[in-house]
Protein backbone atom coordinates (compact mmCIF):
# COMPACT_ATOMS: atom_id res chain seq x y z
CA UNK A 1 0.00 0.00 0.00
CA UNK A 2 2.52 2.79 1.15
CA UNK A 3 4.90 1.30 -2.43
CA UNK A 4 1.31 2.55 -4.15
CA UNK A 5 1.28 5.78 -2.44
CA UNK A 6 4.73 6.40 -3.42
CA UNK A 7 4.16 5.62 -7.08
CA UNK A 8 1.03 7.83 -7.45
CA UNK A 9 3.20 10.78 -5.56
CA UNK A 10 5.82 10.63 -7.82
CA UNK A 11 3.44 10.03 -10.86
CA UNK A 12 1.27 13.45 -9.85
CA UNK A 13 4.89 15.23 -9.27
CA UNK A 14 6.15 14.61 -12.33
CA UNK A 15 3.28 15.30 -14.78
CA UNK A 16 2.69 18.76 -12.35
CA UNK A 17 6.34 19.86 -13.17
CA UNK A 18 5.50 18.69 -16.76
CA UNK A 19 2.19 21.10 -16.78
CA UNK A 20 3.89 23.69 -15.10
CA UNK A 21 5.55 25.36 -18.70
CA UNK A 22 1.53 24.63 -20.27
CA UNK A 23 -0.30 26.42 -16.52
CA UNK A 24 2.05 29.33 -16.70
CA UNK A 25 1.93 30.35 -20.47
CA UNK A 26 -0.64 32.89 -20.38
CA UNK A 27 1.32 34.97 -17.99
CA UNK A 28 4.90 34.00 -18.69
CA UNK A 29 6.57 35.56 -22.01
CA UNK A 30 9.52 34.62 -24.23
CA UNK A 31 12.17 37.31 -25.60
CA UNK A 32 13.32 36.36 -29.28
CA UNK A 33 15.11 39.00 -29.75
CA UNK A 34 18.62 37.31 -28.01
CA UNK A 35 17.76 34.38 -30.08
CA UNK A 36 17.70 36.74 -33.25
CA UNK A 37 14.16 34.63 -34.14
CA UNK A 38 11.08 35.16 -34.81
CA UNK A 39 8.93 33.00 -32.94
CA UNK A 40 6.19 30.75 -34.47
CA UNK A 41 2.76 32.08 -34.68
CA UNK A 42 0.03 30.24 -33.23
CA UNK A 43 -1.65 28.77 -36.68
CA UNK A 44 -4.84 28.15 -37.98
CA UNK A 45 -6.90 25.28 -38.31
CA UNK A 46 -8.39 26.19 -41.88
CA UNK A 47 -6.07 28.09 -44.65
CA UNK A 48 -7.55 30.52 -47.27
CA UNK A 49 -10.42 27.94 -46.76
CA UNK A 50 -9.03 24.69 -46.56
CA UNK A 51 -8.52 21.96 -44.13
CA UNK A 52 -4.69 23.11 -42.44
CA UNK A 53 -3.27 19.23 -42.83
CA UNK A 54 -0.22 20.91 -40.78
CA UNK A 55 -1.56 22.53 -37.76
CA UNK A 56 -0.40 19.96 -35.27
CA UNK A 57 3.11 20.27 -36.54
CA UNK A 58 2.66 24.07 -36.77
CA UNK A 59 0.95 24.05 -33.57
CA UNK A 60 3.82 21.63 -31.67
CA UNK A 61 6.33 24.67 -32.79
CA UNK A 62 4.35 27.49 -31.28
CA UNK A 63 4.09 25.46 -28.36
CA UNK A 64 7.70 24.93 -27.78
CA UNK A 65 8.50 28.64 -28.45
CA UNK A 66 5.44 30.30 -25.80
CA UNK A 67 5.76 27.13 -23.33
CA UNK A 68 6.54 28.90 -19.61
CA UNK A 69 10.40 29.17 -18.90
CA UNK A 70 11.47 28.07 -22.59
CA UNK A 71 14.51 30.81 -22.06
CA UNK A 72 15.64 29.28 -19.03
CA UNK A 73 15.33 25.69 -20.34
CA UNK A 74 16.84 26.22 -23.12
CA UNK A 75 19.40 28.76 -21.26
CA UNK A 76 20.14 25.66 -19.04
CA UNK A 77 20.50 22.85 -22.00
CA UNK A 78 23.13 25.70 -23.51
CA UNK A 79 25.55 25.68 -20.42
CA UNK A 80 25.60 21.68 -20.16
CA UNK A 81 26.21 20.47 -23.49
CA UNK A 82 28.94 23.61 -23.69
CA UNK A 83 30.52 22.34 -20.51
CA UNK A 84 30.39 18.69 -20.58
CA UNK A 85 29.88 17.98 -24.34
CA UNK A 86 31.81 20.81 -25.89
CA UNK A 87 28.82 21.07 -28.47
CA UNK A 88 26.00 23.87 -28.99
CA UNK A 89 22.36 23.66 -28.49
CA UNK A 90 21.73 26.43 -31.50
CA UNK A 91 23.08 25.21 -34.90
CA UNK A 92 23.96 29.31 -35.32
CA UNK A 93 27.05 28.77 -32.59
CA UNK A 94 29.69 26.71 -32.25
CA UNK A 95 31.54 26.40 -28.67
CA UNK A 96 35.21 26.85 -28.92
CA UNK A 97 37.74 26.31 -26.41
CA UNK A 98 38.41 28.47 -22.79
CA UNK A 99 34.50 29.97 -23.94
CA UNK A 100 35.33 31.09 -27.42
CA UNK A 101 31.96 30.92 -29.31
CA UNK A 102 32.05 31.10 -33.40
CA UNK A 103 29.33 32.11 -35.81
CA UNK A 104 28.05 28.83 -38.18
CA UNK A 105 28.17 30.58 -41.07
CA UNK A 106 32.16 31.22 -40.70
CA UNK A 107 32.55 27.29 -40.45
CA UNK A 108 32.66 26.39 -44.38
CA UNK A 109 35.68 29.17 -45.07
CA UNK A 110 37.58 28.27 -42.18
CA UNK A 111 37.66 24.55 -43.28
CA UNK A 112 37.75 25.87 -47.01
CA UNK A 113 34.82 23.81 -48.18
CA UNK A 114 32.07 25.08 -50.51
CA UNK A 115 34.74 27.70 -51.97
CA UNK A 116 33.80 29.98 -54.79
CA UNK A 117 34.92 29.16 -58.26
CA UNK A 118 37.84 30.42 -59.66
CA UNK A 119 35.52 32.20 -62.15
CA UNK A 120 33.83 34.06 -59.45
CA UNK A 121 36.72 35.13 -57.62
CA UNK A 122 38.14 36.64 -61.09
CA UNK A 123 34.70 38.17 -61.62
CA UNK A 124 34.99 39.91 -57.94
CA UNK A 125 38.32 41.36 -59.26
CA UNK A 126 37.32 42.61 -62.02
CA UNK A 127 34.06 44.53 -60.82
CA UNK A 128 36.09 46.31 -57.92
CA UNK A 129 38.64 47.24 -60.63
CA UNK A 130 35.84 48.77 -62.48
CA UNK A 131 34.69 50.44 -59.44
CA UNK A 132 38.32 51.68 -59.29
CA UNK A 133 38.26 53.36 -62.81
CA UNK A 134 34.89 54.61 -61.85
CA UNK A 135 35.89 56.51 -58.74
CA UNK A 136 39.45 57.77 -59.91
CA UNK A 137 37.91 58.75 -63.21
CA UNK A 138 35.71 61.06 -61.40
CA UNK A 139 38.36 62.37 -59.12
CA UNK A 140 37.71 60.10 -55.96
CA UNK A 141 39.57 57.77 -53.85
CA UNK A 142 38.37 54.38 -53.56
CA UNK A 143 39.47 51.31 -51.47
CA UNK A 144 38.25 47.92 -50.61
CA UNK A 145 38.51 45.55 -47.54
CA UNK A 146 37.18 42.40 -45.66
CA UNK A 147 36.65 41.99 -41.95
CA UNK A 148 38.26 38.76 -41.68
CA UNK A 149 36.21 35.67 -39.92
CA UNK A 150 37.05 35.46 -36.05
CA UNK A 151 38.19 32.41 -36.74
CA UNK A 152 40.66 33.20 -39.09
CA UNK A 153 42.35 35.52 -36.95
CA UNK A 154 41.90 33.09 -33.74
CA UNK A 155 41.60 29.75 -35.35
CA UNK A 156 43.41 27.78 -32.20
CA UNK A 157 40.15 28.23 -30.00
CA UNK A 158 38.25 26.42 -33.07
CA UNK A 159 37.05 22.60 -31.41
CA UNK A 160 39.93 19.99 -32.44
CA UNK A 161 37.70 18.14 -34.96
CA UNK A 162 37.39 21.07 -37.14
CA UNK A 163 40.27 20.38 -39.51
CA UNK A 164 40.84 22.67 -42.57
CA UNK A 165 41.19 21.15 -45.87
CA UNK A 166 44.24 21.79 -48.15
CA UNK A 167 42.19 23.66 -50.37
CA UNK A 168 42.81 27.83 -50.52
CA UNK A 169 40.26 30.24 -48.73
CA UNK A 170 37.97 32.84 -50.91
CA UNK A 171 39.86 35.38 -49.13
CA UNK A 172 43.45 34.14 -49.75
CA UNK A 173 42.31 34.06 -53.21
CA UNK A 174 40.41 37.08 -54.03
CA UNK A 175 43.71 38.80 -51.55
CA UNK A 176 46.23 37.58 -54.24
CA UNK A 177 43.76 38.81 -57.18
CA UNK A 178 44.10 42.38 -56.25
CA UNK A 179 47.21 42.01 -54.89
CA UNK A 180 49.36 45.49 -56.37
CA UNK A 181 45.72 46.79 -57.27
CA UNK A 182 46.31 49.77 -55.03
CA UNK A 183 42.45 50.13 -53.31
CA UNK A 184 43.00 46.68 -52.26
CA UNK A 185 43.72 46.64 -48.08
CA UNK A 186 44.58 43.29 -46.53
CA UNK A 187 42.87 43.38 -43.12
CA UNK A 188 43.73 39.88 -42.44
CA UNK A 189 47.71 40.77 -42.82
CA UNK A 190 46.74 43.99 -40.39
CA UNK A 191 45.27 41.95 -37.33
CA UNK A 192 47.42 38.80 -37.74
CA UNK A 193 50.25 41.20 -37.45
CA UNK A 194 48.91 43.40 -34.71
CA UNK A 195 50.91 43.86 -31.76
CA UNK A 196 48.22 43.16 -28.76
CA UNK A 197 48.02 41.05 -25.70
CA UNK A 198 44.41 41.86 -25.85
CA UNK A 199 42.28 39.86 -28.17
CA UNK A 200 41.22 42.18 -31.07
CA UNK A 201 37.96 39.92 -31.23
CA UNK A 202 35.07 39.41 -28.44
CA UNK A 203 35.19 35.68 -27.21
CA UNK A 204 31.26 35.69 -27.08
CA UNK A 205 30.36 38.05 -30.29
CA UNK A 206 31.03 37.31 -33.81
CA UNK A 207 32.69 40.52 -34.24
CA UNK A 208 36.01 42.39 -33.44
CA UNK A 209 35.97 44.91 -30.31
CA UNK A 210 36.77 48.42 -30.29
CA UNK A 211 40.50 47.84 -30.35
CA UNK A 212 40.57 45.39 -33.65
CA UNK A 213 38.23 47.78 -35.25
CA UNK A 214 40.81 50.60 -34.21
CA UNK A 215 43.71 48.48 -36.06
CA UNK A 216 41.29 48.37 -39.08
CA UNK A 217 41.18 52.23 -39.04
CA UNK A 218 44.54 53.27 -39.04
CA UNK A 219 45.57 50.58 -41.84
CA UNK A 220 42.81 52.54 -43.97
CA UNK A 221 43.90 56.20 -42.96
CA UNK A 222 47.74 54.42 -43.66
CA UNK A 223 46.79 53.25 -47.19
CA UNK A 224 44.90 57.01 -47.73
CA UNK A 225 47.70 59.32 -46.79
CA UNK A 226 44.81 60.53 -43.99
CA UNK A 227 45.26 61.87 -40.33
CA UNK A 228 44.54 58.97 -38.15
CA UNK A 229 41.89 59.49 -34.90
CA UNK A 230 43.75 59.57 -31.89
CA UNK A 231 43.62 56.60 -29.38
CA UNK A 232 43.55 58.93 -26.19
CA UNK A 233 46.17 58.11 -23.36
CA UNK A 234 45.42 54.61 -22.48
CA UNK A 235 42.96 51.68 -23.35
CA UNK A 236 40.75 50.31 -20.54
CA UNK A 237 38.34 47.28 -20.84
CA UNK A 238 34.86 46.88 -18.82
CA UNK A 239 32.96 43.40 -19.04
CA UNK A 240 29.85 45.27 -20.48
CA UNK A 241 29.19 44.19 -24.23
CA UNK A 242 26.29 41.79 -24.78
CA UNK A 243 28.01 38.75 -27.37
CA UNK A 244 25.43 38.27 -30.19
CA UNK A 245 26.33 34.34 -29.73
CA UNK A 246 26.54 33.72 -26.01
CA UNK A 247 22.71 35.49 -26.03
CA UNK A 248 21.83 33.10 -28.70
CA UNK A 249 22.62 29.99 -26.68
CA UNK A 250 22.17 31.47 -23.09
CA UNK A 251 18.88 33.30 -23.65
CA UNK A 252 18.13 33.61 -19.94
CA UNK A 253 21.46 35.47 -18.74
CA UNK A 254 22.91 38.55 -18.57
CA UNK A 255 26.27 37.00 -20.26
CA UNK A 256 28.27 40.07 -20.70
CA UNK A 257 31.86 39.99 -23.21
CA UNK A 258 34.93 42.34 -22.42
CA UNK A 259 34.56 45.66 -24.21
CA UNK A 260 37.92 48.09 -24.75
CA UNK A 261 37.51 51.30 -24.65
CA UNK A 262 39.94 54.38 -25.25
CA UNK A 263 40.01 57.90 -23.13
CA UNK A 264 39.96 59.57 -25.94
CA UNK A 265 36.94 62.47 -26.26
CA UNK A 266 34.76 62.19 -29.39
CA UNK A 267 33.70 65.86 -31.12
CA UNK A 268 31.53 64.21 -34.18
CA UNK A 269 28.14 64.71 -33.99
CA UNK A 270 25.14 62.57 -35.64
CA UNK A 271 23.25 64.35 -38.89
CA UNK A 272 19.82 64.34 -38.62
CA UNK A 273 17.75 61.16 -37.13
CA UNK A 274 19.73 58.46 -35.73
CA UNK A 275 18.78 55.98 -33.63
CA UNK A 276 21.60 53.07 -33.02
CA UNK A 277 25.01 52.49 -35.08
CA UNK A 278 22.82 49.51 -36.91
CA UNK A 279 21.02 51.86 -38.87
CA UNK A 280 21.05 51.74 -42.42
CA UNK A 281 22.20 54.84 -43.07
CA UNK A 282 24.05 57.45 -40.80
CA UNK A 283 25.58 60.82 -41.59
CA UNK A 284 28.16 62.55 -39.16
CA UNK A 285 30.32 65.51 -39.34
CA UNK A 286 33.22 66.98 -37.20
CA UNK A 287 35.17 69.79 -36.70
CA UNK A 288 38.48 68.39 -36.16
CA UNK A 289 37.57 66.04 -40.06
CA UNK A 290 38.88 66.94 -43.26
CA UNK A 291 37.78 65.20 -46.14
CA UNK A 292 33.99 64.24 -47.08
CA UNK A 293 34.06 60.40 -46.77
CA UNK A 294 31.23 57.53 -48.23
CA UNK A 295 31.60 54.29 -46.62
CA UNK A 296 29.57 50.73 -47.26
CA UNK A 297 29.91 48.72 -44.19
CA UNK A 298 28.26 45.68 -42.50
CA UNK A 299 28.02 45.12 -39.30
CA UNK A 300 31.99 44.88 -38.39
CA UNK A 301 31.29 48.76 -39.45
CA UNK A 302 29.96 49.57 -36.49
CA UNK A 303 32.80 49.53 -34.29
CA UNK A 304 34.91 51.46 -36.56
CA UNK A 305 32.38 54.47 -37.48
CA UNK A 306 33.00 56.30 -34.61
CA UNK A 307 37.19 56.49 -35.29
CA UNK A 308 36.89 57.51 -39.44
CA UNK A 309 33.32 59.95 -38.22
CA UNK A 310 35.99 62.01 -36.26
CA UNK A 311 38.62 62.58 -38.96
CA UNK A 312 36.45 63.37 -41.50
CA UNK A 313 34.71 66.56 -41.94
CA UNK A 314 31.39 65.08 -43.75
CA UNK A 315 30.76 60.97 -43.65
CA UNK A 316 28.09 58.73 -44.68
CA UNK A 317 27.88 55.26 -43.17
CA UNK A 318 25.55 52.92 -45.49
CA UNK A 319 24.35 49.08 -45.34
CA UNK A 320 22.27 49.24 -48.55
CA UNK A 321 22.81 46.77 -51.20
CA UNK A 322 23.61 47.09 -54.06
CA UNK A 323 26.13 49.79 -52.91
CA UNK A 324 25.20 52.97 -55.08
CA UNK A 325 28.61 54.45 -56.50
CA UNK A 326 28.27 57.52 -56.84
CA UNK A 327 31.28 59.63 -54.87
CA UNK A 328 31.85 62.96 -55.49
CA UNK A 329 35.06 64.59 -56.86
CA UNK A 330 37.33 64.74 -53.85
CA UNK A 331 35.47 62.12 -51.56
CA UNK A 332 36.86 58.81 -50.72
CA UNK A 333 34.74 55.12 -51.18
CA UNK A 334 35.07 52.46 -48.87
CA UNK A 335 33.25 49.63 -48.91
CA UNK A 336 34.00 46.64 -46.01
CA UNK A 337 32.64 43.95 -46.50
CA UNK A 338 33.00 40.59 -43.90
CA UNK A 339 34.72 37.48 -45.47
CA UNK A 340 31.91 35.33 -45.11
CA UNK A 341 29.79 37.21 -46.89
CA UNK A 342 32.21 37.42 -50.27
CA UNK A 343 29.41 35.73 -52.82
CA UNK A 344 27.66 39.34 -52.36
CA UNK A 345 30.42 40.52 -54.66
CA UNK A 346 28.79 38.58 -57.23
CA UNK A 347 25.57 38.57 -56.06
CA UNK A 348 24.40 42.43 -56.00
CA UNK A 349 26.15 44.20 -58.75
CA UNK A 350 26.90 48.17 -58.21
CA UNK A 351 24.34 50.47 -59.11
CA UNK A 352 26.38 53.24 -60.98
CA UNK A 353 26.32 54.37 -64.42
CA UNK A 354 27.70 51.09 -66.92
CA UNK A 355 31.21 52.26 -68.29
CA UNK A 356 31.56 53.02 -71.71
CA UNK A 357 33.67 50.46 -73.94
CA UNK A 358 35.32 48.96 -76.73
CA UNK A 359 35.24 45.30 -78.05
CA UNK A 360 39.39 44.36 -78.24
CA UNK A 361 39.84 44.19 -81.67
CA UNK A 362 42.37 42.14 -81.89
CA UNK A 363 39.14 39.25 -80.93
CA UNK A 364 37.96 36.79 -83.35
CA UNK A 365 33.92 36.46 -82.48
CA UNK A 366 32.23 33.42 -82.80
CA UNK A 367 28.25 33.39 -83.00
CA UNK A 368 26.81 30.88 -80.40
CA UNK A 369 23.18 29.32 -80.78
CA UNK A 370 22.92 29.09 -77.20
CA UNK A 371 20.15 30.47 -75.25
CA UNK A 372 20.97 34.00 -73.36
CA UNK A 373 18.96 34.90 -70.08
CA UNK A 374 18.75 38.56 -70.82
CA UNK A 375 15.81 40.61 -69.23
CA UNK A 376 15.11 44.71 -68.94
CA UNK A 377 13.88 46.39 -65.99
CA UNK A 378 13.58 50.31 -65.87
CA UNK A 379 14.95 51.68 -62.67
CA UNK A 380 14.93 55.36 -61.95
CA UNK A 381 17.42 56.98 -65.13
CA UNK A 382 18.59 53.74 -65.97
CA UNK A 383 17.59 50.81 -67.55
CA UNK A 384 18.46 47.94 -66.07
CA UNK A 385 20.46 44.59 -68.01
CA UNK A 386 20.51 41.52 -66.25
CA UNK A 387 21.03 37.71 -66.87
CA UNK A 388 23.29 34.90 -67.33
CA UNK A 389 25.21 33.61 -70.05
CA UNK A 390 25.77 29.93 -71.02
CA UNK A 391 29.04 27.99 -70.54
CA UNK A 392 30.26 27.93 -73.83
CA UNK A 393 30.39 31.68 -73.41
CA UNK A 394 33.61 30.96 -71.16
CA UNK A 395 37.25 30.32 -71.53
CA UNK A 396 40.45 31.08 -70.21
CA UNK A 397 40.57 32.48 -66.47
CA UNK A 398 38.80 35.69 -66.75
CA UNK A 399 35.88 37.29 -69.09
CA UNK A 400 35.35 40.64 -69.65
CA UNK A 401 31.13 41.20 -70.50
CA UNK A 402 30.26 43.49 -72.96
CA UNK A 403 26.71 44.23 -74.14
CA UNK A 404 25.76 46.67 -77.02
CA UNK A 405 22.56 48.05 -76.68
CA UNK A 406 21.38 51.00 -79.47
CA UNK A 407 24.73 51.00 -80.57
CA UNK A 408 26.53 52.17 -77.30
CA UNK A 409 28.45 49.09 -76.07
CA UNK A 410 29.22 49.11 -71.91
CA UNK A 411 31.27 46.64 -70.01
CA UNK A 412 28.99 44.86 -67.39
CA UNK A 413 29.31 43.90 -64.22
CA UNK A 414 29.13 40.25 -63.67
CA UNK A 415 26.40 39.97 -61.26
CA UNK A 416 23.72 37.69 -60.55
CA UNK A 417 20.47 39.42 -59.70
CA UNK A 418 19.13 35.65 -58.51
CA UNK A 419 16.06 37.81 -56.93
CA UNK A 420 15.29 39.15 -60.31
CA UNK A 421 15.78 35.87 -62.39
CA UNK A 422 13.52 34.42 -59.77
CA UNK A 423 15.94 31.94 -58.68
CA UNK A 424 16.52 33.70 -54.95
CA UNK A 425 19.17 32.07 -53.24
CA UNK A 426 21.24 30.55 -55.91
CA UNK A 427 24.40 31.66 -56.97
CA UNK A 428 26.22 31.66 -60.46
CA UNK A 429 29.30 32.63 -61.76
CA UNK A 430 28.01 33.36 -64.95
CA UNK A 431 25.74 35.97 -64.43
CA UNK A 432 25.77 39.62 -65.71
CA UNK A 433 24.31 43.09 -64.30
CA UNK A 434 24.26 47.04 -65.86
CA UNK A 435 22.63 49.81 -65.70
CA UNK A 436 22.82 52.30 -68.88
CA UNK A 437 20.92 55.58 -69.63
CA UNK A 438 17.36 54.96 -70.22
CA UNK A 439 16.38 54.53 -73.75
CA UNK A 440 13.30 53.49 -74.94
CA UNK A 441 15.36 52.25 -77.93
CA UNK A 442 16.38 49.28 -76.02
CA UNK A 443 14.86 45.73 -76.35
CA UNK A 444 16.08 42.36 -75.01
CA UNK A 445 16.08 41.35 -78.65
CA UNK A 446 18.19 44.17 -79.75
CA UNK A 447 20.75 43.31 -77.21
CA UNK A 448 24.23 42.47 -78.73
CA UNK A 449 26.32 40.66 -76.07
CA UNK A 450 29.89 39.40 -76.12
CA UNK A 451 31.98 37.71 -73.72
CA UNK A 452 35.84 37.82 -74.09
CA UNK A 453 38.24 35.74 -72.37
CA UNK A 454 41.90 36.18 -71.34
CA UNK A 455 42.87 33.62 -74.20
CA UNK A 456 41.81 35.62 -76.52
CA UNK A 457 38.58 33.69 -77.02
CA UNK A 458 35.14 35.74 -77.97
CA UNK A 459 31.83 34.77 -78.10
CA UNK A 460 28.85 36.59 -78.99
CA UNK A 461 24.50 36.03 -79.67
CA UNK A 462 24.79 37.90 -82.46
Amino acid sequence: MKKNVLYRLYAATFVGICLVPSALMPIAENDSTKEKRTLAEFPEITEDGKLNFDYFTQFESWFSDHMAFRQQLVNADGRVKAAVLGTSPNSKVIVGSDGWLYYSDTADSYLRLNTLSDRAINNMARDLELVNDFCVSNGSEFIFTVAPNKNSIYPEHMPFNYKPSDNRSNYERLAEALEGSGFWCDMKETLLSADSSIPLYHKTDTHWNNLGAYAAHVRLMEMLGHETCPSGTKWTTRDDRQGDLAAMIYPAEDAKDTQVYSDYEYGYQYIGRFSGLDDIDIRTSSEKGEGSLLMYRDSFGEAILPYMAEVYQNAEFSRALPYRIAPQPGQTLIIELVERNLSYLITYAPFMAAPEAEIPDAVSVEHSSSDVTCELAPNGAFMHIFGELPEDYYSGSSTRIFVTADGTTYEAFHGFEDELLGRSGELSDRGFSLYVPMNENITADGIVITAVSDDGRAVSNR
